[in-house]
């Protein structure tokens, strides 16, 4: 796993008072536990910069007043309106002795459920493992190739030699999920009639144009007027 150095200075004094005074001094009280003490010192509050706003995980060496400690960052406390950082909690690491942390999820590969129209979610970013010191890992690579829709990777499909994970077998780490599509259905003509080449159906309740409606209305009163003239004829035959 990689590392970062970080050089630090014995605390003379233990007390809320000398750690409001190194940090207005742009330092951070920490504390180193783990092993047979505690030592208590301050560091460099931009000694974190790797180690607060990255998503890598790193291994550290403290250097001490010229001793040297292996450890990781087990805790870290911030000001609720500035977000300086307040404390730190160190953890030191020993060859023999397991350490669990938290390393990040690193995707490749393109599936082919999202090629043919699926939605790629990732549960977990950061994954919990517990393993000896030489056996941890940079990150842990998911290889999302093989996924189609509907399908996922879970923390019980992951094995690695030397590692134990932490969380729930059944917890989702990656998956492609079906994209929801609404279809729009073309309602049929109300009584299944097929429009003639060329002309357009009339919506229903649609009125007809007015030329149309003029000349239904003349046909009518023709035809009323031919009706009323053989009647007229029909009665000067019986006279």
């Amino acid at each position: 796993m990689k590392s970062v150095s970080i050089s630090g200075s014995l605390r003379e004094n233990v007390g809320k008072k000398d750690a409001k005074k190194h940090r207005i001094e742009g330092k951070v009280p920490c504390v180193l536990y783990g092993g047979k003490e505690h030592v208590h010192f301050v560091t460099e509050e931009t000694s974190f910069k790797k180690l607060v706003y990255s998503p890598d995980a790193y291994t550290i060496k403290l250097n001490l007043n010229e001793k040297e400690y292996n450890a990781i960052l087990q805790d870290i406390q911030y000001h609720p309106v500035s977000d300086n950082i307040l404390h730190a909690d160190f953890l030191e690491i020993f060859d023999d002795k397991p350490v669990t942390m938290h390393i990040p999820v690193k995707v490749i590969g393109t599936s082919e459920g999202i090629l043919k129209g699926g939605r790629f979610i990732q549960k977990l970013r950061k994954m919990k493992i517990k393993a000896l010191p030489v056996n941890l890992i940079d990150d842990l690579v998911v290889d999302i190739t093989p996924l189609e829709i509907g399908d996922s990777i879970r923390v019980s499909n992951i094995k690695k030699d030397n590692i134990t994970f932490l969380d729930p077998p059944n917890s989702v780490i990656v998956g492609v999920r079906v994209t929801r599509v609404i279809v729009e259905e073309t309602p049929e003509n109300a009584e299944g009639a097929v429009p003639a080449e060329g002309a357009t159906a009339a919506a229903p309740g649609a009125v007809p144009p007015v030329g149309e409606k003029g000349k239904e209305t003349e046909k009518g009163k023709e035809a009323e007027k031919g009706k009323e003239a053989e009647k007229g004829k029909e009665k000067g035959k019986k006279k």
